[in-house]
């Protein structure tokens, strides 16, 4: 049985999706970008606050499927330029325990929803 995950905290999808699903104790969640679900704007002017924006909207499904980034297993990242990773990880590292971090794969892509720099999605387990 799945349980879908809706929060107002992140963006609402802009598809056919929903943000997160929840099947008994695993969560995967929806690619996210840096949409802000105050305004329902993106907000790419800058590497380092849309890739804070991303974290933030997957930390607000998390928390409304009652996890945290611990109980993270697996995050997908997506970016337009390799160019831009060390940035990127720099601020995604942020949001996890060196020790018990993800695993995780970085792929660069032609091209991301509405041309952003960044998209990620997790995994999680309770």
């Amino acid at each position: 049985m799945k349980k879908i995950i809706k929060t107002s905290k992140a963006p609402n999808p802009i598809g056919p999706y929903n943000q997160a699903v929840l099947t008994g104790n695993m969560l995967y969640t929806s690619g996210q970008i840096a949409i802000n679900p105050a305004t329902n704007e993106l907000e790419i002017e800058n590497l380092e606050d849309e890739t804070t924006l991303v974290m933030e909207n997957l930390k607000a499904i998390l928390t409304e499927a009652g996890m945290t980034f611990e109980n993270v297993v697996k995050t997908s990242i997506f970016i337009s330029d390799m160019n831009n990773f060390a940035r990127i990880n720099a601020i995604y590292g942020k949001y996890f325990d060196p020790e018990t971090a993800p695993a995780r794969e970085t792929v660069e892509v032609a091209n991301l929803p509405k041309f952003v720099n960044v998209e990620i999605s997790a995994i999680g387990v309770k």
